[in-house]
């Protein structure tokens, strides 16, 4: 094993950061003083006076739209010149929905809800409510500013989808320009990208859970083998590249999962899900949520297993959560929070084009194993201030994955079954701590909101590569002698970083945000890799080590700005421009492999992202998020098909591809045609499209300038149907992708090893359907309607390398109760 490293002292940094943040306070408190702002209290009760949580709160003449608490309060910030009563609408779960006129006052006003009018614990949800499970964030929640930036919210439980197997096609189907790679049939590790940005494991976001990291480590190796299951989440937040300034550095942004908790009334509350369906799928999911007092508890179980779509697809997972909180009082409270995932799964490994052809569900590889354990600790601390928000987050990650297998670059090339198997492991372990804190206050302009924050991150991540047995089972150890470890890298990683924006606002229209992020980051890695030499008899002939390392410390500075104008009562214009950065990952500098090479000189990853849109996200029946995008990609790493003159092979070479320019026009648009809340019936038709064009316009190697961005189709729709009547809900969608490319330099023949080349224009339906009935709610659905035979994804390493397919049609029926 190689040694560790650590890093020195923040050379110049001290004065620098010190310095900037000195600027951002003293803008933030210019103009200081008193102006005509209130805020409006709300509380959601039951016909009983209990509170009711996450239920959907709207002002329709301002477009604000908020969710209450587990206290069932909202609170609006709300200015003087608009009006002195508000009309307010309340979408609650297992009651009727509100629609009132309430006067505005800083005293909390509370909203009785009626009984429900159909059967006993009857689910009484509104059809305009599943109109709205797509929404955006507000300009602030919590101790985040979101003005000005392009944010999105999905509430997977408000739809009809595939959530056992967190099928991400249908939950990120209302998220523009996503692009999914699919044949992950467990749906534990998420594949999603955009804008031109590879989708492997979400590399390119931010990816959280509750606010925290969950990667193995977010700057060095931030790539998402973890994802939590959809039955367990509350909602999804997306941030695109503007959230650089706040969540780190990155192009792609943010996606958060906010999980379930606690009841929000004293008591207890067991909700148990049991999925079944095609290919051995079974699903079953229990949770329980129990408050009492100053204490709320909430754990789930998840136990998900299936023989998958090809053979040699067999996997079973275990996903554990458990939470505790404590209040302190109304304004303070401390939640502990531990998560674990156990994963196994067999790999049935890629095909190349001609396979693919013949029979997409082939598989020659019967000894290809991945197994994952991870784990997750965090604590959570929020305290308010008056009008101020303190946050501190404190979170650790203890993990590994496994990858075991016969890994020929050609996948026509079956495994002969008696050769010991290549092995990779990993072992992670890192640690963060996040401060943030929130200053609200008045100004002649109108209320502002200064955000600041702080975050030290350190990673210490281990890496071997060699071989493993030679028998067919997941027996993820090495062979016991010194020339079978191949590769030994510790891969430490330090990160400090400040950040800070500024919310000001003028009159009732104008909103601008500037804000910057100080970063500091220090990569590092040891080891070794080694070269062994064999003859035609199996005799070692040659074999010698060699040391290798890395060590780049980089400080910088991001900026950008954000700007909101409020077109109309429900409508707002947006703008935001920011700079991103990513660093080079370790897969992108250390890896053995057959089909693949790394350029030794690989350098990080700069550029801007900007936004500039329109939307409305709480129209009687239209809701929009039309918007117009440009991303400036400097020193984008990829990968371009090269021979191999050590070898005689083409090979997938990875290296600092040159400038990418990647800009187009991204729009979801609903219309409610058919609204009858009397009747508790309505219908909508969703639309979700991007447009994209994408040109590298500098690149030092051949034949590359001029070409299109891989991973970016010209074409990118998601459209489907959606309905409801009294507790049925229906959805049919339509997802379809033009063609793509894989590599910088545009092959369409993917050759032997099929790394590189086209991935072809694909076409796919999903249906789903459910019915709740008292506590119970059942439901059924399909997938791949029409049975396309089709791929989204060519990997240069397991789970192939080479095509790995979509799975075909499947179906799936489950069962809920709630007690």
């Amino acid at each position: 094993m190689a040694g560790d490293t650590r890093s020195g002292s923040l050379p110049g940094m001290t004065k620098f950061m010190a310095g900037r943040l000195l600027y951002i306070l003293t803008l933030g408190l210019w103009c200081l003083s008193a102006a005509g702002q209130s805020s409006l209290n709300l509380q959601v009760v039951s016909p009983n006076g209990d509170p009711i949580h996450d239920a959907r709160v709207e002002i329709p003449k301002r477009g604000l739209v908020a969710y209450s608490d587990a206290r069932g309060r909202v609170s609006f910030t709300w200015n003087d010149s608009y009006g002195s009563s508000a009309r307010v609408i309340v979408l609650p779960d297992f009651y009727p929905f509100l629609d009132t006129t309430v006067p505005v006052s800083d005293e909390l006003i509370v909203l009785p809800l009626s009984e429900s009018t159909g059967n006993l614990g009857e689910v009484v949800v509104t059809a305009r409510r599943d109109t709205f499970n797509r929404s955006r964030l507000q300009a602030i929640e919590g101790t985040a500013i979101y003005a000005g930036k392009k944010s999105e919210v999905i509430r997977p439980s408000e739809s009809a989808l595939n959530l056992a197997n967190n099928n991400a096609r249908e939950i990120f189907s209302k998220v523009t320009g996503m692009n999914v790679w699919e044949g992950d049939e467990s749906g534990i590790q998420l594949n999603i990208g955009g804008r031109g940005l590879n989708p492997n494991r979400a590399s390119n976001f931010n990816v959280r859970q509750n606010g925290y990291d969950i990667s193995p480590d977010a700057l060095g190796y931030p790539e998402s083998y973890y994802t939590p299951p959809a039955e367990a989440v509350e909602r999804i937040e997306v941030v695109k590249g503007a959230a650089s300034l706040q969540y780190g550095t990155q192009f792609g942004g943010l996606i958060n999962f906010k999980m379930k908790g606690a009841p929000q009334i004293e008591g207890w509350e067991v909700l148990n899900r049991t999925t079944g369906g095609s290919f051995g799928l079974f699903n079953q999911f229990t949770s329980l949520g129990w408050r009492k007092g100053k204490v709320g508890t909430y754990v789930y179980g998840n136990f998900r297993r299936g023989n998958g779509w090809r053979p040699n697809s067999d996997y079973n997972s275990f996903n554990g959560f458990a939470q505790i909180e404590y209040n302190f009082s109304e304004h303070s409270k401390l939640i502990g929070e531990y998560t674990h995932l156990s994963y196994l799964a067999k790999q049935p490994g890629g095909l190349d084009d001609n396979m693919f052809e013949a029979d997409p569900r082939q598989s020659n590889r019967e000894r290809n194993w991945f197994g994952l354990n991870w784990n997750i600790f965090a604590l959570r601390f929020s305290q308010k201030i008056g009008n101020d928000e303190l946050n501190a987050r404190l979170y650790g990650l203890y993990a590994s994955r496994n990858a075991l297998g016969f890994r020929n670059y050609r996948p026509t090339t079956e495994d002969p079954g008696n050769v010991e198997r290549e092995l990779i492991t990993g072992e992670f372990q890192n640690m963060g701590l996040e401060v943030r804190y929130l200053n609200r206050f008045n100004t002649t302009y109108g209320p502002w909101a200064t955000l600041y924050g702080v975050r030290a991150y350190a990673a210490r991540n281990n890496s071997q590569q060699g071989l493993g047995s030679t028998g067919s089972d997941a027996d993820f150890t090495f062979i016991d002698s010194e020339e079978n470890l191949q590769s030994d890298y510790v891969y430490p990683n330090d990160n400090l970083s400040f950040f800070a924006e500024q919310l000001m606002t003028f009159g009732t229209r104008w909103t601008v945000t500037p804000g910057i992020r100080v970063e500091y980051i220090n990569s590092r890695s040891d080891g070794y890799y080694r070269e062994v030499q064999r003859d035609l008899a199996g005799n070692i002939i040659f074999n010698e080590t060699f040391p290798g390392g890395l060590s780049r410390e980089r400080s910088f500075v991001l900026a950008g700005v954000g700007v909101e104008y409020q077109l109309t009562e429900s409508a707002q214009i947006y703008f935001n421009a920011t700079q991103n950065f990513r660093a080079i990952t370790y897969s992108d500098i250390h890896i053995v492999n057959p089909s693949f090479r790394i350029d030794e000189n690989i350098e990080d990853e700069r550029g801007y992202s900007i936004d500039l849109g329109i939307r409305q996200t709480s129209g009687d029946r239209w809701t929009y998020d039309v918007s117009a995008f440009l991303l400036n990609y400097d020193n984008r790493i990829g990968e371009v098909a090269q021979f191999d003159t050590s070898t005689f092979r083409i090979v997938s070479y990875r290296t600092n591809i040159g400038q990418a320019l990647i800009y187009g026009l991204e729009s979801y648009t609903s219309y409610t045609y058919l609204y009858r809340p009397e009747q508790r019936i309505s219908s909508n038709i969703f639309l979700n499209a991007s447009f994209v064009n994408s040109v590298y316009l500098k690149s030092a190697l051949p034949q590359v300038e001029g070409n299109q961005v891989e991973f970016a189709p010209h074409i990118n729709i998601k459209t489907g149907i959606e309905g409801t009547w009294k507790t049925w809900r229906g959805r049919l969608q339509l997802t379809y992708l033009s063609d793509q490319f894989t590599d910088a330099a545009n092959d369409i023949d993917g050759g032997a090893p099929a790394v590189t080349g086209l991935i072809p224009a694909f076409m796919v339906m999903d249906f789903g359907l459910s019915y709740s009935a008292g506590r119970w709610q059942f439901e059924t659905g399909v997938n791949n309607l029409m049975n396309e035979a089709y791929f989204t994804r060519r990997a240069t390493g397991y789970p192939g390398p080479g095509i790995i397919p979509s799975p075909g049609r499947s179906w799936y029926v489950g069962v809920q109760v709630r007690l």
